[in-house]
């Protein structure tokens, strides 16, 4: 199971996983939790945009756009 997690930015489009946990502080996670991402939540990427830009994911049917640098502090589980 270790293998298979990766941080969400480095999930690719069209793949789903599972959070496992977010690094960093009360903040990030308390928005993180405001936006409905939290620890055994279902995502999946939608799109990235390039030279490191945001991802658009979905999470429970709703799609949304997340900056690179939060998105490396959240780890998944690969979906296969």
């Amino acid at each position: 199971m270790e293998d298979n997690l990766i941080p969400l930015s480095s999930l690719k489009k069209k793949t789903t996983g599972k959070i496992t946990s977010i690094d960093g502080g009360h903040q990030i996670k308390k928005r993180l939790q405001a936006m409905g991402i939290y620890d055994g939540t279902y995502v999946s990427v939608k799109t990235k945009q390039p030279f490191h830009g945001p991802l658009t994911i979905e999470v429970r049917g709703t799609q949304m756009t997340i900056g690179r640098g939060m998105a490396n502090k959240i780890r998944v589980e690969v979906i296969e």
